[in-house]
């Protein structure tokens, strides 16, 4: 839930240990995380980004609700989020207490029996992905762990017995390192042309293995990227800010920022500065936001 970043400590009564993985582990996953504590808010929201997640509950169940026209749904056990294209909005006990993996976009198509496709937007418990005997003995080794650097190493011990090869794997990966190198600043037409495939069989490989299609990967690299460029404790220009990701004009920005985040773009700044304020130096500051 926190891309990008690599805090271990105890930040505000929440412990959050992080690492990467060994390889070849490391090319599918950003990193292994440990959290527990209370959470800044109630509810976050959790805009999309270019990763993946997945969640083994080891507190109470959480709640998330995956947009405006899907039910909110309680997790005990934990949960997969293949990339998402909306924000999701997470309900926390007061207490949470987990072991996480924050996936490259492709990451999850190696540990995943159907194709991240039929998970788009629609987050499922890891019951349904590994069984409920598999999830039920990894949770009890985990309960019992000493803390959280051996959990983290039963977490990917766990992954890389589950690990498998993928076809077209490979050919996802590479184009999306194109795309994420880029900042999502690429002519999708050339990714096909490079990779020597035609633009249908790439978009149809991307939906299988990512669940989106390479435009729309794109699309989310460079919004994030352009969001985690502001510094909302200062003045922004949001219409230099738009002219220098590369958007059309600031209304082409703002339609992208409210299909991202429910938010317009100042309101997202209101809502980023309440977070600064309220919980200044918390592990979560970052991306998630206060839905309360």
């Amino acid at each position: 839930m926190l891309p990008g970043r690599r805090d271990v400590g105890d930040t505000v009564g929440v412990e959050y240990v992080s690492r990467v993985p060994r390889p070849p582990l490391d090319g599918l996953i950003d990193d292994l995380y440990y959290l527990e504590g209370a959470p800044p808010y109630a509810r976050l929201t959790l805009p999309p980004s270019p990763s993946a997640l997945l969640i083994v509950n080891l507190g109470a169940p959480f709640r998330i609700r995956a947009g405006t026209d899907i039910e909110t749904a309680e997790y005990a056990d934990g949960c997969v989020v293949t990339m998402p294209t909306r924000a999701f909005e997470f309900g926390y006990p007061p207490g949470t207490r987990s072991v996480g993996v924050h996936f490259k976009p492709w990451g999850p198509a190696s540990f995943l029996p159907m194709p991240a496709a039929e998970l788009c937007d629609r987050p499922v418990t890891v019951e349904q992905v590994w069984g409920r005997p598999a999830i039920a003995e990894l949770r009890d080794r985990l309960a019992t762990a000493d803390g959280p650097h051996e959990m983290l190493t039963l977490l990917e011990e766990e992954l890389m017995r589950r690990l498998r090869e993928i076809a077209g794997l490979e050919l996802v990966r590479h184009a999306s390192g194109v795309i994420a190198a880029a900042g999502g600043a690429v002519a999708i037409g050339d990714l096909s042309v490079a990779a020597g495939v035609s633009s249908t069989h790439l978009a149809r490989r991307f939906r299988e293995l990512i669940g989106v299609t390479p435009k729309r990967l794109a699309r989310t690299y460079r919004f994030t990227a352009t969001v985690f460029a502001i510094n909302p404790a200062g003045p922004i220009d949001w219409g230099d800010l738009a002219g220098g990701a590369g958007y059309f004009d600031q209304a082409h920005f703002g339609h992208e920022f409210r299909e991202f985040t429910g938010l317009t773009p100042t309101r997202y700044i209101e809502v980023r500065r309440r977070f600064l304020r309220e919980h200044p130096g918390h592990v979560l500051d970052g991306w998630p936001l206060p839905a309360d």
